[in-house]
This record gives C-alpha cells, sequence and structure tokens, in this order.
C-alpha cells in the first residue's frame, strides 16, 4: 500500500479537524461549547474509521475520495458555492452560540444527532455498493453503470445520504439560523446532479438505459 496515500489522507484528516475547530469554537469564543465538541465527535470518528476501512480494503477507492480537483468547469461554481455555504454555517452557529440568537429543544439536537449517523451509515452502504465513487465528476476507463442496492431505489443515493448528512448539522450545532443557510444545499445538489447526468448520458455506457430504468434522481416520488 501506499505510503503516499496513508500520509495524504493524515495530513488531510488533521487539517480538517483543525479548520473546523477554528470555525466552530472562536466565533463560539468558548472551548466548553458541548454542541461543538459533539459535532466534533460524530463527524470525525466515524470519518477516521471510514479512512482506515478504505486504506486497507479500497485504497483505490480511498485515493478517489482525497481527490478534490474537478475537471468540469461548471463543477467549480458549485464548489465554490458549496465552501462558502459551509463556512457561513459553520461562523454563524459559533456566533449563534455566544450571542444566544436562537435555542432548539434537546430532543431536536440529540435526534439531529440520530439522523447525522444513519446518514453517515448510508453514506457508507453507498460507498460499498459503488467503488467508482469519485468527489470529482469523471467517468473511469473501467466504470460500469450500478443499478442494484440504493442505486435501485434512486440514481444519486450519495447525495440523498448528504442531503440529510448536510441539514442535520446545523441542528446538531443548535443552530437556526445555520440550518436556515444550509438549505442552499438543495439548490446546489441540484445544479450538480444535473450537470453530472449530461457527463454520464455521454462517457457512460448504459447510463441512458440506467435513467430509463430508475426514474429518480435524488428522492422517490419526488425528484
Amino acid at each position: 500500500m501506499k505510503k503516499s496515500l496513508l500520509k495524504e489522507a493524515i495530513i488531510k484528516f488533521l487539517a480538517g479537524i483543525i479548520l473546523m475547530a477554528l470555525l466552530l469554537f472562536i466565533p463560539a469564543g468558548d472551548l466548553f461549547w458541548v454542541n461543538g465538541w459533539i459535532f466534533m465527535a460524530i463527524l470525525f470518528v466515524p470519518m477516521f474509521i471510514a479512512g482506515i476501512i478504505m486504506y486497507l480494503k479500497a485504497p483505490d477507492l480511498l485515493e478517489s475520495r482525497l481527490n478534490a480537483k474537478e475537471k468540469q468547469s461548471e463543477q467549480k461554481d458549485v464548489i465554490y458555492y458549496s465552501g462558502l455555504m459551509f463556512l457561513m454555517a459553520f461562523i454563524v452557529a459559533g456566533l449563534n452560540y455566544r450571542f444566544k440568537w436562537t435555542s432548539l429543544p434537546d430532543f431536536v439536537v440529540y435526534g439531529a444527532v440520530v439522523v447525522f449517523l444513519l446518514s453517515y451509515c448510508l453514506f457508507g452502504e453507498v460507498l460499498r455498493e459503488n467503488r467508482y465513487l469519485s468527489r470529482t465528476i469523471e467517468v473511469k476507463e473501467d466504470q460500469k453503470v450500478v443499478d442494484t442496492g440504493l442505486y435501485g431505489i434512486v440514481r444519486h443515493p450519495m447525495y440523498f445520504a448528504t442531503l440529510f448528512l448536510f441539514l442535520s448539522m446545523p441542528l446538531v450545532l443548535n443552530s437556526l439560523p445555520s440550518f436556515v443557510i444550509m438549505l442552499a444545499y438543495i439548490p446546489i445538489i441540484v445544479k450538480r446532479i444535473k450537470n453530472e447526468e449530461e457527463v454520464l448520458e455521454k462517457e457512460l455506457k448504459g447510463y441512458t438505459e440506467y435513467k430509463q430504468k430508475v426514474k429518480y434522481r435524488l428522492v422517490p416520488y419526488i425528484w
């Protein structure tokens, strides 16, 4: 196994922890913000476990997931606005805690923790079913259409999982203003899916037939 891959994974993982801590706890002005630490735990502990599993069982998938260099020009805008959305949502969550703008009932916060973890498990199942998954829109040389399991229900189960994953984040952080900001993910992901399907129809054999077989892109019976 590549030592360089392990090194890259560790560096990005640690960088993610540091960046998230800065985005949350500096605006909050309190290192003992409980919701911030709960969020850090449910985000990075499963990520660490998933990273180890991928490194041992599917290093090619881990390498693909670490690659964030988007080739599609249209997707660069999607990445930019997604990054801006996350940046604003996490900073506002910290500010919301500091200035006590809003507060959610405990059952909403803990329910969001459950939704987040279930969404994480769903995301893991999607990774298990589709070894071609990448953070960028691309078609690999030996890629085939996956149409079983979750892919037999919706065409983009990964985005279905991230929809609930991301929308639960601000609720875990007890921040209604951040939840409103994170709603921007819906039009962002719709734009990404439409562009991705254009690429897959052109470059992935059998994808047009797959679209006819599985009617719904993201949410069954809705879209």
